[in-house]
């Protein structure tokens, strides 16, 4: 019977270079249709804060009195948070498009999927994050020690929606970068990518950008896109030193038949000594 074969074929460039440009564009003018619901921004950000309280979350100005210990400390994550976001994602689309094509596809429906649900919630349920949030009496690092992405009156912004909170597709992004590269990759140290979305998830709460709940919704429609979305199919390049000759895939059935042929053959020599060479 005929294997199947896990060779992935690399999606063309020029495409898919318009695809993602498409995304984002989608991604930013979506956030923007948000704008104006300035009202009911703040008033779902009053309800997201009692239902912290309630659930006896810890207070997001725990973090944030901690990065206020250092300047460089809170300058560097507000660094963080505006110049890291999109290029960490690139960067890691990019890698998985030139060296596992089949997790690249994967990474990039999860992805789309997980970022098309999030402009829903953000239509649905605008909020103000808890640095506009006056019962939250949080600093607005971005503002007072900078660097920032937002402007100073946030009705007025017309670079980037500032009610669009939840959920925080910073850290949706960030755990989907560390759970990809965990797919894609085999070394030991590879679980060493989470530390991505946890330096995220510091820098996003402790600058006033987002809720602790704004990460637990990203975290819970991710979980759905990779239930919803199909697992990769298993690249096997050169690099992870199971390619076939030439360079190109090694099929699955191929590789495990000349594996169990090796298997048979040794049992054999093992059972009937002399025959052996």
């Amino acid at each position: 019977m005929t294997q199947r074969t896990t060779a992935v074929g690399r999606p063309r460039a020029i495409p898919e270079l318009l695809l993602v440009a498409v995304l984002f564009a989608v991604y930013k003018g979506g956030r923007m249709l948000t704008a104006g619901h300035t009202d009911d921004a703040f008033r779902n950000a009053g309800r997201v804060w009692d239902a912290e309280r309630a659930l006896h979350l810890p207070g997001e100005g725990l973090v944030q009195d901690l990065l206020l210990h250092s300047d460089t400390v809170v300058h560097l994550a507000n660094t963080y948070y505006a110049a890291v976001h999109f290029p960490a994602t690139a960067a890691f689309l990019i890698w998985l498009y030139l060296r596992r094509p089949g997790h690249y596809l994967w990474a990039r429906r999860v992805l789309a999927a997980l970022t098309a649900v999030g402009l829903v919630v953000h239509l649905g349920f605008p909020l103000a994050p808890p640095r506009l949030l006056g019962a939250a009496h949080l600093v607005d690092t971005g503002q007072v020690y900078g660097p920032t992405v937002y402007g100073a009156a946030p009705a007025a912004d017309t670079m980037a929606n500032q009610f669009a909170a939840m959920p925080s597709l910073h850290f949706g992004w960030a755990l989907m970068l560390a759970i990809g590269m965990i797919a894609a990759t085999r070394g030991r140290l590879r679980y060493l990518w989470l530390l991505h979305p946890l330096l995220t998830l510091t820098v996003i709460v402790g600058t006033a950008n987002h809720y602790w709940l704004d990460a637990a919704v990203a975290t819970a429609l991710l979980g759905v896109a990779l239930l919803v979305v199909p697992r990769p199919v298993a690249d096997r390049t050169p690099q992870d030193g199971s390619a076939g000759p030439g360079g190109g895939a090694v099929r699955v059935g191929e590789d495990d038949g000349l594996r169990a042929a090796g298997e048979r053959e040794l049992a054999h020599a093992v059972v009937t000594p002399g025959r052996s060479g």
